[in-house]
């Protein structure tokens, strides 16, 4: 074939396509300034990409915080913006080609979800607390991630004084991932955003610079366990577009309503087939459960918290929690609606076993990181309680109780780095013996944020609780509320016996140090601690701001 009569072919194809109209492409409509919050993060994690190749290093860490730090307060802003402007109430809608909504649950968890990233990275930041290693700060991350741990490499990274900046770009693309989490309107930005969000996780909890094997073995479980789960989310996804044939969350809805006009002959066979609806939405569930670390899905959870570095253990345990149930209610609210009663039994199971579960486990813990991590389960267990009673004061409730968990989770992450021996963080409880005697305002605040988990009166703890305790008691969930209260019973006995050990024993001779932090740390612990005072005296204004925001759009 000559080149003119190829030439032909293609201008020939052109005129065909451009004299139809009905066959024109369509260039979609973005809602740049509706996306913003997402656009600022990812566009500064691009560029701290960029810093890590073009700037010199000596010049690193601090051009690397400061584009972090002023990246999650720009995108604070753009959330509070939209919220101003009406989006989080009668201007909720669907934007970018139906991919994200924009509407008060969406806005108010990704709000939540900034906020408590903008203090974790003061802890990423934190360079006072280990001594300095040949004249120079560290902080908890690898001298060097890709060295062996022990190498000479390793030995000679530390003596230069390198540090691994490159945790705070991954940071800001974790954080765009949970972003788009809960506003996700389809399945596939939902599936995209678990792995945007989740894998730069995998990698901050392999570069601890102490007990970097721990570290390397916690990432590598977090990863193996993470692709199982990924993979039962998308083969429910696959189920659910044969049953539906969309992925829309919309649509998805019409069709388990019954109000689906047209059939798409492929899927005409499939569509409608119960079997496959149910089997979907609950290898969709399995997935989302995964992530909020949900009996039976939690093995990964204690064994990736102890071996994370401590910064990044805080940031995973709160930001991910309120990414995965804001999810999670979507899914829930949205798409299966119409499956309340068949998915009932299944979450009451799962709930009861997340709450009984993780607070009789955690009594036998022995190590603060995974004390805290079992907590971290019948917490989980404590907001699916909310997320069951089916009803708008259920997801008001949750939104507030993930605000108000969240900033203890960090405050009380932050406290552990504190305390310190010549190995490191001393987590095991038997060194925190005499804390109180020690370092009187450490250990006290330490105690408040226990007393918060428990659920104490005057604590934000006890406001969350019983925000989501009542909601389930009118949703008609009374017996859940029952086996809640128990668990909370147990769960009180350890957060209490740790609270005796730290009082009410005597120090140990060779026992931890309280090492004096920055203002970087001083910071996340003041919000933590502000929040559960504030939230425990007055809770009221909270619980009104997630009331408005608790309608979603469809």
């Amino acid at each position: 074939m000559s080149a003119t009569a190829v030439h032909s072919l293609w201008t020939t194809a052109g005129e065909v396509t451009s004299a139809a109209p009905g066959d024109r492409f369509t260039a979609p409509t973005i809602e740049y300034a509706q996306l913003a919050p997402v656009l600022i993060v990812v566009g500064v994690a691009v560029l701290g990409v960029l810093v890590e190749a073009f700037v010199p290093r000596r010049a690193r860490y601090t051009t690397q915080v400061s584009l972090t730090v002023l990246a999650l307060a720009a995108s604070f802003a753009a959330v509070i913006g939209l919220a101003a402007d009406g989006y989080a109430t009668e201007g909720a809608h669907i934007a970018a080609m139906g991919a994200i909504a924009v509407d008060g649950p969406a806005l108010f968890l990704q709000g939540t979800i900034l906020l408590v990233s903008m203090v974790s990275v003061f802890t990423f930041a934190e360079r006072r607390l280990d001594p300095a290693a040949n004249g120079n700060r560290v902080d908890s991350f690898a001298a060097q991630a890709g060295s062996v741990p022990g190498s000479d490499s390793e030995k000679a990274a530390v003596k230069a004084g390198f540090t691994t900046t490159e945790v705070f770009p991954l940071v800001l693309f974790s954080v765009a991932g949970m972003l788009v989490f809960p506003a996700a309107n389809d399945l596939l930005t939902l599936f995209i955003a678990l792995e945007v969000f989740s894998l730069p996780l995998y990698l901050l909890c392999a570069v601890a610079r102490r007990k970097r094997l721990m570290s390397q073995e916690s990432a590598v479980k977090y990863f193996l366990l993470g692709s199982f789960s990924s993979a039962f989310l998308l083969f429910g996804i696959a189920l659910l577009y044969g049953y539906a044939g969309t992925v829309s969350y919309a649509g998805i809805a019409n069709v388990v309503d019954g109000g689906v006009q047209e059939i798409d002959p492929a899927l005409a066979d499939t569509m409608g087939n119960d079997a496959l609806l149910l089997i979907g939405g609950a290898l969709v569930l399995m997935g989302l459960l995964f992530k909020v670390g949900a009996v039976p899905f939690h093995m990964w959870t204690p064994d990736v918290y102890q071996g994370a570095p401590t910064p990044v253990t805080g940031f995973m345990a709160a930001a991910t929690k309120v990414a995965a149930f804001g999810a999670l209610l979507r899914l829930l609210y949205v798409v299966l609606p119409g499956l309340t009663w068949d998915l009932r039994p299944v979450m009451w199971g799962v709930a009861i076993l997340t709450m009984i579960g993780g607070a009789v486990v955690a009594i036998t813990q022995t190590d603060v990181k995974r004390l805290l991590a079992y907590s971290s389960i019948a917490h989980a267990g404590f907001i699916l309680a909310g997320v069951i009673a089916a009803s708008p004061e259920g997801i008001s409730s949750v939104l507030f109780y993930l605000g108000v968990y969240s900033f203890v989770t960090v405050g009380a992450f932050a406290v552990v780095t504190l305390v310190r021996d010549a190995g490191g963080e001393a987590t095991h409880l038997s060194k925190w013996a005499g804390l109180g005697r020690r370092s009187p305002l450490t250990a006290a605040v330490f105690a408040v944020f226990l007393l918060s988990f428990a659920g104490i009166p005057l604590t934000s703890g006890f406001s969350g609780k019983f925000a989501v305790f009542k909601a389930a008691a009118d949703g008609g969930a009374a017996g859940l509320v029952v086996v809640g209260v128990i668990s909370s019973a147990i769960a009180a006995f350890f957060y209490i016996r740790v609270i005796v050990l730290m009082f009410f024993s005597e120090p140990k001779a060779d026992g931890p140090t309280v090492a004096v932090p920055s203002p970087l740390t001083m910071t996340t612990i003041a919000v933590g601690l502000a929040v559960t005072v504030v939230l425990g005296l007055a809770p009221q204004y909270f619980l009104d701001l997630a009331s408005q925001a608790g309608g979603f759009v469809r």
